[in-house]
């Protein structure tokens, strides 16, 4: 791109929120989150029922990004090597040739992938942690940059395997999508039946990179580090925040790995809403997509038919959101002026 064209960050990211909207109707939330993924460089998993545009969404956002887009159907028979790649004997040149597999794409779609086996499942997390995949003796790093979003069907239990706790836990996000409004639908409907729309690109790799380096620099106040360590503490014990009675409904509350993932997810929100530093309702807004996957609630929650929103909601309402002045970022140089944090004025 041409740097006296080049957009903000802000500008740019809405451009490419626009031209998705274009294709995708309603799913703010989705397309959102998709966003904030992808600047903090975290991994997705959606959940919602068939039908719901979940595999459209990602599809085009690969679009505004030039990004390259491979889509994987997770099924029962599926092995770790039609993931990552295998090696493949030559026997023309008597030698072992490499074959990349899907995953080697910027942004990947593992569809339903509760329906695969752990094995297949545990190949995905990998690359998706490590960032690389080893075949044979070789190591190859996956492309940058590198979303992954899954999929979970949760209307079926016959022929799924439920996703490990400690691997559901590597995912930043876990986004719930529900139906479209009448209106919503009837405009799904009306373009469906028309002419399908061009989507443009926005965005390149280069530039994505960037974005996501100026998120680095996004300020977070130890305030705001604060309220999120309190979020995930008020998980594994309600009752430091006076909510006693929720602690029967928990097993096991969100590990620090939340604490850390609310604040570069709240980083990449304050980025996508144009701010160079990081509020408390930043953090209160992504709070549900960060937590709720990383619970685990007691057979007595699931007997009353709770969901992890159900247990998270009072919780959350019961942690004091703080009140962060508004102040300069200092430089390291500036320390013991007024605005520096911890420092006297």
């Amino acid at each position: 791109m041409d740097p006296e064209t080049t957009p903000t960050g802000r500008q740019a990211l809405e451009q490419a929120l626009y031209e998705v909207k274009r294709t995708i109707v309603g799913q703010d939330v989705l397309l959102e989150r998709m966003m904030v993924a992808l600047l903090a460089r975290g991994h997705l998993l959606v959940e919602g029922v068939p039908g719901l545009a979940k595999t459209m969404a990602i599809k085009t956002l690969a679009q505004v990004i030039g990004g390259e887009f491979q889509r994987i159907q997770f099924t029962p028979d599926l092995v770790p090597a039609d993931l990552v790649g295998t090696r493949i004997y030559n026997q023309r040149d008597g030698e072992f040739q490499v074959s990349l597999g899907p995953v080697f794409a910027n942004l990947v779609l593992a569809d339903e992938i509760n329906r695969a086996p752990a094995k297949v499942q545990s190949a995905l997390l990998e690359v998706m942690q490590e960032r690389q995949v080893t075949i044979g003796r070789e190591t190859y790093a996956a492309p940058d940059p590198f979303l992954v979003m899954a999929t979970q069907n949760p209307i079926e239990s016959e022929g799924v395997y439920a996703l490990p706790e400690a691997q559901v836990d590597r995912f930043m996000l876990k986004v719930l999508i529900g139906y479209p409004s009448a209106a919503e639908e009837f405009v799904v409907v009306e373009r469906q039946i028309a002419a399908a729309v061009a989507t443009a690109r926005v965005l390149d790799a280069h530039l994505l990179r960037d974005f996501q380096r100026q998120t680095d620099a996004v300020y977070a106040d130890p305030a705001v580090i604060e309220y999120a360590v309190a979020l995930a503490m008020a998980t594994r014990s309600p009752a430091s925040v006076g909510r006693a009675d929720i602690a029967r409904f928990l097993t096991f509350g969100a590990s620090p790995r939340a604490s850390i993932n609310l604040v570069l997810s709240a980083r990449a929100l304050a980025f996508l809403r144009g701010r160079d530093h990081v509020l408390p309702t930043d953090v209160r807004d992504l709070a549900r997509d960060v937590l709720r996957h990383r619970i685990v609630l007691s057979y007595e929650a699931l007997a009353e038919d709770l969901s992890a929103d159900d247990v998270l909601t009072p919780i959350l309402d019961a942690v004091p959101v703080p009140s962060v002045p508004l102040r300069e970022r200092a430089m390291p140089a500036d320390h013991g002026r007024s605005g520096w944090p911890g420092q006297p004025a």
